[in-house]
């Protein structure tokens, strides 16, 4: 079994999948295809990036039942004669993938940041100890399914347009009903996509200060975002803007950390900048190392004079 076999809801997700999903067939000589569960505009957005899709039509919310979900993936695996199975490294997708590794006797990587293909071999990266280091693991069963960390592979772009084929499958009763959807809490901000990043840390002694950054960010074309304990200690930023381990991987053309000491909880997700420039007051800070350029100064001071370079709002 070398096919491959990639799903995810979401058509951001699903086109870094099939760009995961198109090294490994370079390297295995596999045949890649997709899954698109009542998603006709997600089939035709992944058959366009030039893969054959497998879509469902079921009855019910199948999406949201991470069960039905899994069985689903196992029908798709089993027709499409599938040994690599593809997700998302979210918190639905490594539920499925654990019932899925389960119902197909398969082993199971999560969060995976990287993939090495050697002689049909494949290695998944993954961060251990806190993003202290990284660990490199295989799968030795027959049949694997790695979940990869959103925002790390790039989007499969348009190609030569893949088919659509339809799949009838059994799925089990659903043991989920969906009776409402509420977004998110967020404001819209897209800090993966941004080429510009003020990230703040706990260095912002008081939350007025953060309009300042915004003004640096608005000045810049960017968007502010910020280590976790912003969000979910002091609660100045929503958790979507949160960069790291725990948050998002961004990888912008500039990023200026303002007061950010440099934990690599939080390094994991921004040390793929470009061009990193940092402002804090301590010059032992770990991010004083990870910068190719900073300014040990207090940002009492630094905040309101760079803020000034920008117009108001």
């Amino acid at each position: 079994m070398k096919n491959i076999l990639v799903y995810s809801d979401r058509p951001e997700s699903a086109a870094e999948l099939v760009s995961a999903g198109q090294l490994i067939a370079a390297a295995t000589g596999g045949t890649l295809r997709a899954l698109s569960v009542n998603a006709p505009d997600l089939s035709a957005f992944l058959a366009a990036r030039g893969i054959d899709v497998l879509e469902v039509r079921a009855a019910g919310d199948p999406v949201t039942d991470a069960a039905q979900m899994a069985a689903a993936l196992r029908e798709a695996a089993d027709r499409s004669d599938a040994g690599v199975i593809l997700l998302s490294s979210g918190r639905r997708g490594k539920e499925i993938a654990g019932r899925l590794a389960q119902e197909i006797g398969a082993g199971c990587l999560t969060d995976v940041g990287r993939l090495d293909v050697v002689a049909g071999r494949i290695t998944g990266v993954r961060y251990a100890l806190g993003g202290a280091t990284e660990v490199f693991q295989a799968v030795a069963t027959d049949r694997q399914v790695l979940a990869l960390r959103p925002g790390v592979f790039p989007e499969a772009p348009e190609g030569t347009p893949g088919s659509v084929q339809s799949l009838d499958v059994q799925l089990p009763a659903p043991r989920v009903r969906l009776r409402a959807v509420n977004a998110k809490a967020g404001d819209g901000a897209d800090i993966e996509k941004a080429e510009v990043l003020v990230v703040v840390g706990q260095g912002l002694a008081e939350q007025g200060e953060l309009a300042l950054a915004e003004r640096i960010a608005r000045g810049l074309g960017g968007e502010v975002a910020c280590t976790k304990p912003v969000a979910t200690d002091r609660r100045w930023l929503p958790e979507d803007r949160i960069v790291g381990l725990s948050g998002k991987t961004c990888r912008p053309s500039l990023a200026l950390l303002l007061g950010v000491s440099g934990q690599v909880q939080f390094t994991v997700g921004i040390r793929d900048a470009v061009t990193i420039v940092a402002v804090n007051r301590d010059d032992q800070a770990p991010v004083a190392s990870l910068s190719d350029y900073f300014l040990p100064a207090d940002l009492k001071a630094v905040l309101p004079e760079l803020a000034g370079k920008f117009p108001g709002p």
